[in-house]
């Protein structure tokens, strides 16, 4: 018996990784966890404990010398993984606890405990590779998530779906010849970390199972939803998987200062409706969400309600005090067209 409730997962130990000045420091999710106290939300859906991701689920992805080098980062009082990504003293055990927390909300849907859920938790983690953490992510908890689904619960074929503005290139790093993850991607392009071309789609076994949308700015909602609708919905149902994981950004939102690709807050809430729609489609409803960017506070925090409710089949209660972008909807007919082509979706 699957449930129907939604549940999710947080834990202050994140507030712990936080640089002042940094885009990503912990005035995201204190105002994000703000919003969904007073509007009740977080009474009406399931909270999970966040633990710690053991050491040999997090081996799955990154070598040992690697999480050892991190460790010694945050214990010898902090420092720098690459220019733009820190480690302070307790940045150790949040980007732990960070995976931990998704794991949790994968066990739940996977053990039908709940229908679907989100971890509220950061780092975030789709740009850190197997043995190096880049663009603010230090462990990559989408992909550690999916080793956790298939090695621990027996669900086989995952989609992972990636709506961040930045292109998920440690998710696609890990399962590009991995025929039994398939990723999915929007992002702004050409803008960093400068990957995800279109004409990337796999290797060897894994040739088709990546499937890169490579944006220009200004695409807005209408654009969004015809590339859910046109390319991601055919490649799901022909992919068939067990459990949809979503790297959740933020920063396609009209205002983030990090990126324009010109999102509303009512954008969001149909990206997280389509994906719920399409889960119940392929795989009993299983979807699990994580956090990935967004910097404009409010955007973000009711960016993260909109997905929630949207999850609990509440997406007409979606809120947007920001509004829509002065302009938008710039022309994908061409861009949709050629990777259909690429993937064969006729």
């Amino acid at each position: 018996m699957i449930s129907n409730t939604t549940c999710f997962a947080y834990d202050p130990i994140e507030q712990q990784h936080t640089l002042p000045g940094h885009p990503e420091n912990r005035d995201r999710l204190r105002s994000v966890m703000r919003l969904l106290k007073t509007r009740g939300l977080l009474d009406q859906m399931d909270a999970l404990p966040a633990s710690p991701i053991p050491s040999t689920q997090l081996h799955w992805v990154h070598p040992p010398a690697y999480v050892k080098r991190v460790q010694a980062l945050d214990e010898s009082g902090g420092g720098y993984l690459d220019p733009d990504t820190y480690v302070v003293s307790g940045s150790y055990r949040a980007a732990l606890t960070s995976a931990g927390a998704l794991a949790g909300v994968v066990e739940a849907v996977a053990t039908g405990q709940a229908r679907n859920g989100m971890s509220l938790m950061r780092p975030p983690g789709h740009h850190a590779l197997p043995d190096r953490g880049m663009g603010f992510c230090i462990f990559a908890n989408v992909a550690i998530a999916a080793r956790v689904a298939q090695r621990v619960y027996g669900l086989e074929r995952i989609l992972i779906v990636d709506w961040d503005v930045h292109h998920g290139n440690g998710t696609e790093a890990i399962f590009y010849d991995d025929p039994t993850v398939a990723f999915f991607s929007t992002h702004q392009y050409p803008y960093y970390p400068g990957t995800g071309a279109a004409e990337d789609i796999g290797r060897g076994p894994g040739e088709g199972t990546t499937m890169n949308v490579p944006l220009p700015p200004g695409v807005g909602d209408h654009g969004y939803l015809r590339i859910f609708d046109e390319l991601l919905i055919p490649f799901a149902h022909r992919f068939q998987p067990d459990l949809i994981l979503v790297s959740a950004g933020y920063d396609a939102h009209w205002q983030d200062p990090l990126a324009s690709e010109s999102l509303s807050l009512l954008g969001f809430a149909l990206l997280a409706q389509r994906v719920r729609d399409l889960a119940e489609a392929c795989c009993q409803g299983r979807l699990v969400i994580a956090l990935e960017g967004g910097y404009n506070l409010t955007a973000l925090s009711y960016g993260i309600l909109n997905t929630l409710l949207a999850l609990m089949g509440q997406e007409g209660d979606a809120e947007d005090p920001i509004g829509p972008p002065a302009s938008a909807n710039h022309d994908v007919e061409a861009r949709i067209a050629r990777i259909r082509r690429l993937h064969g979706l006729f």
